[in-house]
């Protein structure tokens, strides 16, 4: 029977994709944690802003090599040129566009097989394209307007195809990595806005989570199991448990709340429940205008935010201990328990030690590349796991 004719056996079969595609998803998966743990390195050592303009810095390709090369652009008006932190910012873009071309490179090849499949990803790569000199010379609306067309075409056909050939995640992660370039664009116009930098993480780490899943898939080596329906499921509010803490330390990260505690942990700045503010922490939308650089918050405000992120840590320590333990005790899992194990516990320790050292950038990175590799560890099980072929 055919594969278009059985759509059970179609998803357990290996998917119909050009030979060489896993090893260009798995060489895209390496980038993107690249440009995730980078990302982190800029984020957190206060470079976020340090290339005012976009996609250029100070209308170079790369960035000045001095601060006279700089000062005759505009954008040494919006902020003085750094070079410690301006090459940072630069080289991060150019590796995020590198995994753009990437991706690009895998929707083409899982589109060949549809029809239309190549025009339609081409069109929608020319028209982003289309959109970014049209922003550098100020007509942001039509410039939005071509990246809206370009979003929408890989999204209608994200909803019209299926993954017999990973041709819907293929395009589904190409459209995210649209979006990440104009979340990127918009963390410098918007000067840092919270809501951007922390959506900037989760599109990130759902462009991570998108390529290990077509990554395995590609690759095809299940893992039968017989109860692998329930550890499916397990394991995916496993994943849902992480991507609200993710996004908890990405709002604590964006607003300047790491340290709203002191180096105090368990207590907070010398009490179990200090006085805190949770209506004004999470306020998603403050306008346009304001630099975020710093953070705009209260004492009582980041307080808030601090604690939401501990409480959501003890739930998802709980939770990926459970499911550890859950793991070493299914027959051929035990390994993946000692590692969801090992990684849950390192994590937690990452992040009492950023307190209590307050804040050091290694292991502030070396946090944000635990979660990522957390991130990891989850979806390779849910693309993995199958049950026993009869």
């Amino acid at each position: 029977m055919s594969a278009t004719t059985n759509p059970t056996r179609a998803s357990a079969a290996r998917p119909a994709v050009y030979r060489h595609f896993h090893r260009i998803a798995w060489l895209a998966l390496a980038l993107a944690f690249g440009v995730i743990v980078f990302g982190a390195f800029v984020r957190l050592s206060n470079a976020g802003l340090s290339c005012p303009d976009w996609p250029t810095c100070y209308g170079r390709a790369t960035w000045p090599g001095a601060v006279h090369e700089a000062s005759g652009h505009a954008a040494s008006v919006i902020r003085p040129f750094e070079d410690s932190k301006a090459w940072r910012e630069q080289v991060h873009r150019m590796i995020a566009g590198l995994l753009g071309v990437l991706v690009l490179s895998l929707a083409l090849l899982a589109a060949r097989r549809r029809r239309l499949g190549v025009l339609q990803v081409v069109v929608a790569a020319v028209l982003v394209a289309l959109a970014i000199p049209l922003y550098m010379r100020g007509q942001h609306s039509a410039a939005a307007g071509l990246a809206i067309a370009g979003e929408a075409i890989l999204l209608l056909a994200a909803l019209r195809w299926n993954n017999t050939d990973l041709s819907r995640a293929a395009v589904l992660t190409l459209a995210v990595i649209v979006f990440q370039a104009l979340l990127g664009m918009w963390t410098v116009t918007w000067l840092l806005k919270p809501i951007v930098v922390m959506s900037h993480l989760l599109g990130g780490l759902l462009t991570f989570s998108l390529l290990v899943w077509m990554a395995w898939r590609a690759t095809h080596l299940p893992i039968r199991q017989a109860d692998a329906r329930w550890l499916r499921r397990w394991v995916m509010v496993g994943v849902a448990v992480l991507a609200v803490q993710i996004a908890l330390g990405g709002w604590t990260s964006a607003n300047y709340a790491a340290l709203a505690c002191a180096n105090d942990f368990p207590k907070c700045v010398g009490q179990w429940w200090p006085q805190h503010d949770f209506r004004e922490g999470f306020v998603l939308w403050r306008g346009i205008g304001v630099d975020y650089e710093g953070g705009i918050l209260d004492g009582q405000s980041r307080i808030a935010i601090q604690l939401a992120h501990r409480m959501m840590a003890v739930v998802v320590f709980t939770y990926l201990l459970w499911l550890a333990v859950r793991l070493l005790r299914t027959p051929g899992m035990r390994s993946w328990g000692v590692f969801l194990s090992v990684l849950t516990v390192a994590q937690v320790a990452l992040g009492i030690a950023n307190v209590k050292l307050s804040l050091p950038l290694s292991v502030a990175v070396l946090h944000n590349a635990g979660a990522a590799l957390l991130l990891f560890l989850l979806v390779s099980l849910v693309a993995r796991l199958r049950a026993p072929e009869h």
